[in-house]
């Protein structure tokens, strides 16, 4: 009777013109598709991170001509939801890498470093941006990136402030390529700047966006710069929280209630609350290291997912209109975070 019924309800829905909903399912099949693909980039060569893959296989992928129309057409829905809430819940598992007690164990000094280093790049990266012009909110989704974490934080902003998926590609694109670059040129530096093991494995965690990033940068120095990068960028890291809450507080109040809703932004987004939850149970110690081994992998793929999507909205053509502009805004924020977090070492070693 089921099988009979369905023909005449759809039959229904023709004469109504009810309009059906997009299926994810294919969108988000080609995420999964990309993430595998990323994973196998990350096998064959370690030193290129998953998350770093994920983001080009994306923008190669909405660019290639089988693909391209399937990525604006059919696979929107599916990417434009992985984009969101994978994004989501990876940003929450990453608060289980937040060992508060060993970050603490640097001392205040390093602390104070990070948070003028990322109170700096932020604050000039903002304003170099709006004196570039550059549309939208990419003038703030690149300051958190190169301030806090790179493609994660850069998600969490524009969730908490309602950015266009456009805006937030660009900014991805821009913040993973300056990021990948360090991998390559920040070790070249470490001996004409006269840095140690362990202070150049500072600046690297204080100047270099991406966790993943940060690693493949500073194993190329030993074990000992390793440790102290990874430290000193769970710094940045934790200060994600604060800034999300700020901008969507922002939001909040320059939004007024609309009328279909009579509702404001949350103060503090779902996913930041759960940022600090999963922050707070890792900082109890209680939380066995084949759960923090398997929740690592989790959100590695995870976020992995929403980087592929995102990397899939990023139109060159349109990116390139802006590309003069933003290459001086990457190369302007690099200068500021390189120069503050080597100043900041020094001072603080």
């Amino acid at each position: 009777m089921a099988l009979l019924h369905r023909p005449g309800a759809t039959a229904r829905q023709a004469k109504t013109g009810a309009p059906r909903t997009p299926s994810a399912r294919p969108g988000l099949a080609l995420a999964a598709a990309g993430t595998a693909a990323a994973w196998g980039v990350h096998r064959a060569a370690a030193d290129v991170p998953m998350l770093t893959a994920a983001v080009v296989l994306g923008v190669i992928g909405a660019h290639l001509p089988r693909l391209r129309v399937f990525v604006r057409g059919n696979g929107r829905p599916g990417l434009s939801l992985a984009g969101r809430r994978l994004m989501r819940v990876g940003i929450v598992l990453l608060g289980l890498d937040l060992g508060l007690g060993q970050v603490l164990e640097l001392g205040w000094a390093t602390v104070v470093m990070v948070l003028a280093v990322v109170a700096a790049t932020f604050a000039g990266t903002c304003w170099l941006g709006r004196r570039l012009a550059l549309p939208g909110d990419q003038p703030l989704l690149i300051a958190t990136g190169y301030s806090i974490c790179g493609a994660s934080a850069i998600g969490a902003v524009s969730e908490a402030h309602g950015s266009k998926e456009e805006d937030t590609a660009a900014s991805i694109a821009l913040v993973t390529l300056c990021g990948t670059l360090a991998i390559a040129v920040l070790p070249l530096l470490q001996g004409p700047l006269g840095l140690s093991d362990a202070e150049f494995g500072r600046w690297v965690g204080a100047s270099v966006h991406d966790v993943g990033q940060v690693v493949a940068t500073a194993q190329t120095a030993g074990p000992a710069a390793l440790g102290d990068a990874v430290l000193v960028k769970l710094m940045r890291v934790a200060l994600l929280a604060p800034l999300v809450a700020a901008v969507a507080m922002t939001v909040r109040a320059r939004r007024t209630a609309t009328p279909a809703t009579n509702r404001r932004p949350p103060l503090v987004p779902l996913f930041v609350l759960g940022f600090l939850l999963t922050a707070a149970v890792r900082a109890t110690g209680h939380v066995p290291g084949t759960v923090l081994q398997h929740t690592g992998q989790i959100r590695e793929l995870l976020l992995a997912a929403a980087l592929f999507a995102l990397g899939s909205a990023v139109h060159l053509p349109t990116l390139a209109r802006t590309g003069g502009r933003a290459a001086v805004l990457g190369l302007g924020a690099w200068l500021v975070v390189a120069g503050a977090s080597y100043g900041g070492v020094l001072l603080t070693t």
